[in-house]
């Protein structure tokens, strides 16, 4: 599992994040909290086309890591659980800064566009196109498919 060991803090991985998005001229940057922790940062990037400017929710699920490290504790103590929530967090946002790193190079390389790339997280204010598709059980999908054949 890649960056598991991360010992660099959540803060600091966050604040690289940003300056590679505002390098890659997102024209602005906010953090959403959750507890007092950052859980996803929100993003505006100009997608060079008819859209205009598109809103992105990156979110870093801390969670998710947190269940797959508690997976492998025996025995639960109060210092292990403060612990084991504390590398969740430094994992999760250093996964998404790799990953992040990993997008805007495609961008910049004429790979992808920054909309393909973003696509999942892309944000209308309330949802992403991934939790839209998701609740609507991925109908929008199984209708590509029937125009397909």
């Amino acid at each position: 599992m890649k960056n598991y060991t991360s010992e660099v803090p959540a803060e600091r991985t966050i604040s690289r994040i940003e300056q590679i998005l505002a390098s890659a001229g997102a024209k602005s940057i906010q953090k959403e909290y959750e507890d007092g922790q950052a859980i996803a940062l929100i993003f505006t990037l100009p997608t060079g086309g008819q859209a205009g400017d598109v809103s992105i929710k990156l979110p870093a699920n801390a969670a998710g890591v947190e269940a797959v490290f508690m997976a492998d504790v025996k025995k639960p103590r109060k210092e292990t659980l403060n612990r084991v929530k504390a590398q969740a967090l430094r994992t999760a946002w250093k996964i998404m800064q790799d990953w992040t790193e990993i997008q805007i190079s495609l961008i910049e390389l004429h790979q992808a566009e920054p909309a393909e790339v973003f696509l999942p997280y892309i944000w209308d204010g309330k949802r992403t196109i991934y939790t839209a598709l998701k609740a609507g059980g991925f109908k929008l999908l199984a209708e590509g498919k029937k125009h397909e054949g």
